[in-house]
């Protein structure tokens, strides 16, 4: 009796397994999944085709973010706005800022949406929206403050699909990789998004030369071919999480404080006039201390309400996932180290070097862009291999170790002199992308394996959430250090170089030019070098014409020259400098020590057959009965 009920036990579990193996080789051969690489002789596996199509949004995305780095002055020219007005500033800032501010904001909604209807759906809608935005930015009408907004509001478009593509991007790949080679796929597409801002810049200069609208005319055939691609050729293959009601309140603390941080953090950047007195930066002004507030506030209420909801679009519970926690912090602290002092490093080689060396201040935008190619081959040279190796021995050691190299870098980039050989730069920014490279994709990979496949949109959501808005908080942190430390030392700098023009007296004329340097913002200075201008051309040119003219030639000669603005700036910027690379330094030593206590590798498995069957053996048995 006891043979014939076990006999009957294992013929039905010898059933469902049959049933379960035809089930899958049917799922394999219509949804064309990663697996689909057996069909061979039967065209591409799918995973590369997934890869492709995520790699195109990463180049295109990144190409989108440098091009218009080096384009700001041909494009503020076509739009007939003068970049070095104090008026323009506000909208350079957005231009520059708002499309990072959009993006932190909205990726981790469309990460939880995403989870619950299909990522590769919403990666189809994202490159469809950033085509729309390329071709209106192409389009802009106006000129004037309203050309320089409709800019600003047609590039928010781009953001918002830009996305949409971000937040699904490592999920796919994900999704379409076995757990052996998804380091290496993610390290191929961090590598197309390093190049992409290389080539952004490169591109940049070119199109500039000729027609300003060629910058967003370069967008419109990659966002075409992706979204023709995604609909064509990519399936969403991808474990749905169950549809729930989705957290509004959530959402709406989440997205309010950091729109409201992030808009106080950019606006604390701009001059700040009050009572007669202009200070350089924002700080002390009510409505971003209010913004500011407020943000915090909010951010500070959101993870005590996503612990009462019944379906947090956070997470939280992932935090208890040591390899996620630890892997979102370190990625988290290491962009808030390289994303202003990258930023604060083309200062330096816009503002002081490359045009101490004899290049004119209008080349310098594409020339810094060049000489920080050493950093982009380093990054492309490991992110794949670091990637294969992480798939082998895993992600703890080797991404740590490129956090460790990363901080030597930024000590070593504390010790160069203003005025540097460029082959000291060139291999200290070649190992910081050796180190970058190190560190992103094990990292990538290490927190996307960590989580259920059903969340894996969540997931990349909130690694790229955290990603953003490090780096849009960087901007302002190392910015606020380097202006402060200007505006201290500046004054003193103008007075003993004008000085050093003469017999140390210096006449009525010059002494109110120094006067007026002295007192001036240092911001529009730093981005009138940043924008290819020379400050000192902006400066002349703003003041009146009896004072200048009663500054002799020879003066004027020297004062308009490649050389003495950035002498005079360095003696104020360079200190500055070297506070904030020391502040990179620690931070990328805090990212190395979280990155060692990830622990060792981990890759979350779902339920496994045997409990599939139990399960199915269990229901037919209820049934029988």
């Amino acid at each position: 009796m006891v043979n014939r009920s076990l006999r009957r036990r294992m013929t039905v579990i010898f059933r469902i397994k049959k049933k379960k193996k035809k089930k899958k080789k049917k799922t394999i051969k219509t949804e064309g999944n990663k697996l689909s690489e057996n069909h061979s002789g039967k065209g591409i596996a799918y995973k590369w085709v997934a890869l492709f199509n995520v790699t195109l949004a990463s180049l295109m995305g990144s190409i989108n973010g440098s091009i218009i780095l080096i384009s700001l002055p041909a494009i503020f020219k076509g739009i007939q706005m003068d970049p070095t007005d104090p008026g323009a500033f506000q909208y350079l800032l957005w231009l520059l800022m708002g499309f990072g501010l959009i993006t932190a904001t909205l990726l981790l909604t469309i990460g939880r949406l995403a989870d619950m209807y299909g990522r590769v759906k919403l990666f189809r809608i994202g490159f469809l929206i950033f085509a729309i935005g390329s071709i209106l930015l192409y389009l802009t009408p106006g000129t004037g403050n309203t050309g320089a907004l409709e800019l600003i509001i047609f590039r928010l478009i781009q953001a918002v699909g830009s996305a949409f593509t971000i937040a699904n991007g490592s999920a796919i790949i994900t999704d379409s990789f076995p757990v052996s080679e998804r380091g290496k796929a993610l390290g191929i597409n961090m590598v197309a998004f390093m190049s992409g801002q290389f080539i952004g810049l490169l591109l940049g200069g070119v199109l500039a030369t000729y027609n300003w609208r060629y910058v967003f005319l370069v967008n419109i055939p990659f966002a075409i071919l992706g979204t023709v691609w995604s609909y064509w050729k990519m399936k969403d293959i991808s474990f749905r999480a169950a549809r729930t009601s989705l957290d509004i309140v959530g959402n709406l603390l989440f997205v309010g404080g950091l729109t409201s941080l992030l808009i106080g953090v950019t606006y604390a950047l701009m001059p700040y006039e009050h009572n007669g007195i202009t200070d350089a930066m924002g700080w002390n002004n009510p409505w971003v201390m209010a913004a500011l507030g407020i943000g915090i506030a909010l951010l500070v209420a959101f993870p005590f309400v996503e612990s009462k909801v019944e379906n947090p679009m956070f997470r939280l519970e992932f935090f208890k996932i040591r390899a996620f926690a630890y892997g979102c912090l370190a990625s988290f602290t290491s962009a808030i180290a390289r994303g202003g002092a990258m930023f604060m490093l083309i200062l330096l080689l816009q503002g002081i070097w490359l045009p101490l060396h004899g290049y004119n201040f209008e080349d310098t935008p594409l020339w810094a862009g060049i000489y920080m190619l050493p950093m982009t081959i380093g990054f492309m040279v490991m992110g794949p291999i670091s990637g294969m190796l992480s798939d082998k021995y895993g992600p703890r050691w080797i991404a740590t170790a490129g956090m460790t190299i990363v901080t030597l870098v930024f000590l070593g980039l504390a010790l160069l002199p203003y005025n540097f050989d460029y082959w000291e730069l060139g291999i200290l920014i070649f190992f910081m992308g050796i180190g970058n490279g190190m560190f992103a994709s094990p990292n990538s990979s290490s927190i996307m394996n960590s989580v259920p496949p059903q969340n894996r949109g969540v997931a990349s959501g909130m690694l790229s959430t955290l990603g953003n808005s490090a780096s849009t908080l960087s901007m302002s942190v190392f910015f606020t250090i380097v202006i402060v430390g200007i505006q201290q030392a500046f004054p003193g700098a103008v007075q003993s170089s004008f000085a050093s023009l003469g017999s140390g007296q210096i006449d009525p004329a010059l002494q109110q030019l120094a006067n007026y340097l002295a007192g001036m913002s240092p911001t529009n200075a730093l981005f009138s070098a940043f924008l290819g201008y020379n400050p000192m051309n902006s400066i002349l040119s703003s003041m009146s014409s009896s004072v200048v003219s009663g500054i002799p030639q020879q003066i004027v000669t020297t004062l308009t020259s490649n050389y003495w603005f950035p002498q005079t700036l360095q003696q104020a910027f360079m200190p500055a400098l070297r506070i904030s690379f020391i502040i990179g330094a620690v931070l990328c030593g805090i990212a190395a020590v979280l990155s060692a206590m990830r622990g060792q590798k981990y890759v979350y498995e779902a339920p496994n057959s045997v409990s599939n069957i139990i399960s199915d053996l269990a229901i037919v048995e209820e049934t029988r009965t």
